[in-house]
């Protein structure tokens, strides 16, 4: 629930609405918020009604071990995350949790979910975990959100409309409707020109959910290949060009040849370089 005015999370209405339902249980997730999440408030509401709080920092892990992001581990039962996006590892998922969930959720992975494992997966998680251990990884996180904050700036600048008017992590909302566009044909010119994104629905959107008002775009691939941001404004203004000629094929290829340049001088770490 987020507040109409400013698209923020709404907690005095996330409570009402808890008091009212009375859940078992409150999932505490973002896949497309650009802001943090107050996971004090969350777990202050769980204990008001009696329900176990889970937090998904899927896509925050990365930021939230290097204290660029709110910890949630103290107000909350079970954390789960993937393993790939922020974090980097392998395509793959953990549980934290509270020791006396434990054996529960051990019982409820395997046998009832899980067969047979995959260790060659843990051990790219392992290797994964070891590099977030680092300094580096810590510079990496912080540069992720500078980029991010960069990047967004650089998009009001072109014109472009960023829900809640910026970022406090990895990702941003475009809404590209003031532009006269949908989020599906916007990220279908944007990829041909070589500028991955996806389309995403943004707060009280009147579109269909698979046209939606919005893009989702995200730093952390960027900033692995070393850009910062310098580059962040590069990226807006290229994004900016192909949204302006939506129609125009000469535009996208121009466009994605000057992307290949970019990335030629910035390879990404284990594969071109």
């Amino acid at each position: 629930t987020v507040s109409e005015k400013d698209h923020l999370l709404d907690y005095e209405a996330i409570r009402e609405m808890a008091i009212k339902e009375k859940p078992k249980m409150i999932w505490a997730g973002i896949s497309g918020y650009p802001r943090y999440v107050d996971f004090e408030k969350f777990g202050a509401i769980a204990k008001e009604v009696g329900a176990y709080l889970i937090a998904d920092v899927a896509h925050i892990s990365g930021l939230v071990i290097t204290g660029n992001h709110p910890d949630p581990s103290p107000h909350v039962d079970v954390i789960t995350t993937t393993t790939h996006k922020t974090l980097r590892g392998p395509r793959g998922g953990m549980f934290l949790c509270k020791e006396e969930h434990a054996a529960a959720l051990d019982k409820a992975v395997f046998p009832c979910l899980q067969g047979g494992p995959h260790n060659h997966t843990t051990a790219a998680i392992a290797v994964a975990l070891k590099e977030a251990a680092s300094p580096d990884y810590s510079v990496y996180c912080g540069q992720i959100i500078k980029n991010a904050k960069a990047l967004a700036a650089a998009l009001q600048e072109e014109g472009f409309d960023i829900v809640t008017g910026g970022t406090d992590n990895h990702l941003m909302l475009v809404d590209v409707t003031s532009k006269g566009l949908g989020g599906r044909e916007a990220a279908s010119a944007l990829n041909k020109a070589g500028v991955v994104c996806n389309s995403n629905a943004i707060p009280f959107d009147p579109r269909k959910p698979w046209d939606p008002s919005g893009l989702r775009i995200g730093t952390p691939a960027v900033t692995s290949r070393g850009m910062k941001e310098e580059e962040m404004k590069t990226i807006a203004k290229w994004i900016s060009e192909v949204l302006a000629n939506i129609q125009d094929g000469g535009t996208q290829t121009r466009v994605k040849g000057e992307v290949k340049e970019l990335c030629d001088q910035f390879p990404a770490p284990g594969i071109a370089s």
